[in-house]
């Protein structure tokens, strides 16, 4: 854990923490009580629950005297997403050519455990000869490695057959190197820019899941790929290679081996495919206003404070963690993201009685869960201009402080957090462990994008992350109320500043420049993504899955797996590449102090 000195009170200007901390209860009880409260039911973005959360947060910032931003007639601000997507009946009609005299031979597959369009598919009906390009994989040429699927072939005005995955009896390092770069979304632009008409997904008679379709997974994307894409299962896999020279399964062994020169081939026959996408779109509202400056504005008159607000509905969108006996229970949210929406709200009312240098944003995000939809929204059509905001600070899940230990990351888009930082917290005596990192599962990584220098708070996950029994009557007030003095402070120093942070590009960490979705196996587990130390904590593990199985848990930090030594999250995503299904592997782990050792079984990701 990174600890800080304290200074000592006379090395510095000490930055005051707001006197409503010290005077008056802060509003943030009432407000966690009534946003995670059964009849918002769960927040989930576009839904009914989430428009009676919106309205309440609006009135909170009427209440205080929070404005509309300048040209907008309300603090609502509405934006349109993807809620969902269905196969709307893709289907693929295989043509075989016949001897002369005799026609054509043509079968048609129908219905979603044959044929179903991914969920960033373009909607078209497409015709074109076959070409078989392996597993669809390549490698950029800076990673040194030679791989290219498409290396002898030419797919242009072809569809192309590809498999599912990754080459999986690959020595491990080339393994991980390939499986980097197998997501579908990859595989179909790498398709695309090669001029393919479609692309076609067979899951190998070798593979997890073998001969099933892929499931249509939720996608915020509102557009497609630009290329029509779909999976197909084993009947429909085996029509496809009829002719072939070797088995789909003698031909998949041959690529598993890792080998570049084992080349694709043209398929015997044609193809026809219809792709057929209903994406399910939504309006969701982000909650916006901004108590003005009472003195002419500072350079970047703008510093932002914002939250998500929304949260998972009754966890049907996959990103729950209740258990069975949970299922289809409201999810309240309180930690996630009550207690950061009622910050807000808090350090509203504070700010709104003090003088202000610069314009302060209170930004409330919907639509969070789904993928930053809500403030990638307000960014990329920004309603003040991104180069006169001087900062963004944000909070999520800041209600559950853990031995007063509290997560700042971010901290190195601008070379003047860590000093704001230890001054507030000379007053406040937080445990901060201060992390540069922006890349974060959370809205600060929309305004890193941006070129805002930008701080974002957390006490870090819990048992009850993503489960209905994130319930208000667990969050920890007295520390809440403490947090929100000193992240008042935090914003009103940062506020009043004459000159304003300037912003510092961290570079992204290289593993994590490439989705992990193509992931094909889970060990259970569930990371503590804010920790320093060194390994990976863990914030929980999944009820039943492999790393219950194993005996691992809340607290345990590992250290090794697979031989694989780990020393933080990039390590464990690179040695989760390594693994295969159903394979025990050993796992290192430090529990209380001690080192254990027990066996995890990885089990395919459907």
């Amino acid at each position: 854990m990174h600890r800080r000195q304290p200074l000592l009170a006379s090395a510095v200007l000490l930055i005051a923490l707001p006197s409503f901390a010290q005077t008056t209860p802060s509003p943030a009880r009432a407000h966690v009580t009534r946003l995670a409260a059964d009849d918002f039911e769960g927040r989930q973005a576009g839904s009914a629950g989430e428009r009676r959360a919106g309205d309440y947060i609006e009135a909170q910032l009427a209440r205080v005297g929070a404005r509309p931003l300048p040209g907008k007639n309300s603090r609502l601000l509405p934006f349109d997403f993807t809620a969902g997507s269905r196969d709307g009946g893709s289907a693929v009609t295989v043509t075989r050519s016949e001897p002369a005299g005799r026609a054509a031979r043509a079968s048609t597959f129908t219905g979603v455990k044959t044929v179903q369009a991914l969920s960033f598919s373009d909607e078209a009906t497409v015709s074109g000869d076959l070409v078989f390009a392996g597993y669809g994989i390549v490698v950029p040429e800076s990673q040194n490695l030679g791989y290219d699927s498409y290396a002898t072939l030419d797919v242009k005005d072809k569809v192309v057959v590809v498999l599912r995955y990754f080459p999986e009896d690959a020595e491990p390092q080339v393994r991980a190197a390939i499986a980097r770069y197998s997501d579908l979304r990859y595989k179909a632009q790498a398709a695309r820019q090669r001029g393919a008409r479609a692309l076609i997904v067979v899951t190998g008679p070798r593979s997890p899941n073998a001969g099933q379709t892929v499931p249509m997974t939720f996608d915020t994307a509102l557009a497609g790929s630009g290329i029509p894409a779909a999976s197909v299962d084993g009947a429909v896999g085996d029509a496809l290679f009829a002719g072939a020279p070797k088995t789909l399964a003698a031909i998949q062994q041959e690529l598993d081996s890792g080998n570049p020169h084992v080349a694709g081939f043209a398929l015997v026959g044609s193809i026809t495919l219809k792709t057929a996408v209903v994406r399910q779109t939504l309006t969701a509202r982000n909650v916006v206003a901004y108590l003005p400056a009472t003195t002419t504005p500072a350079d970047k008159p703008w510093v932002i404070v914002g939250a998500h607000y929304d949260h998972l509905g009754r966890g049907d969108q996959g990103t729950s963690l209740a258990g069975k006996d949970e299922a289809g229970m409201i999810h309240h949210g309180a930690d996630d993201n009550a207690s950061g929406t009622a910050a807000v709200l808090a350090i509203a009312e504070s700010l709104a009685k003090e003088p202000r240098t610069r314009n302060i944003v209170f930004a409330l995000w919907s639509a969070e869960e789904i993928g930053l939809v809500g403030s990638s929204a307000f960014v990329n059509s920004p309603p003040i201009p991104l180069t006169q905001i001087a900062a963004y600070f944000n909070f999520d899940m800041v209600g559950r402080m853990q031995e007063n230990k509290l997560i700042v990351q971010a901290a190195g888009t601008a070379a003047t957090w860590p000093r704001i930082l230890e001054r507030a917290n000379v007053v406040a005596g937080f445990d901060l462990a201060v992390q540069t990192d922006p890349y974060q599962p959370t809205d600060v990584a929309t305004f890193n994008q941006a070129g805002v220098p930008s701080l974002s708070f957390s006490t870090g996950p819990h048992p009850d992350y993503h489960k209905p029994s994130d319930t208000a009557d667990k969050i920890d007030y007295d520390d809440l109320d403490r947090f929100v003095a000193f992240a008042a402070s935090i914003v009103d120093a940062t506020s009043d500043a004459s000159e304003a942070p300037q912003f510092v590009k961290v570079d992204q960490p290289a593993s994590r420049a490439v989705t992990t979705t193509g992931l094909r196996l889970t060990t259970g587990t569930i990371p503590d993504y804010t920790s320093d130390v060194k390994g990976l904590l863990l914030g929980g593990v999944i009820g039943g899955g492999p790393a219950e199985q194993a005996g691992l848990m809340k607290g345990d930090v590992i250290i090794e797996i697979a031989g694989q030594s780990i020393a933080n999250i990039y390590d464990y995503t690179f040695a989760l590449e390594l693994l295969k299904i159903n394979q025990p592997v050993k796992v290192i782990y430090q529990r209380m102090g001690m080192r254990v050792e027990t066996m995890l079984t990885p089990v395919a990701r459907r």
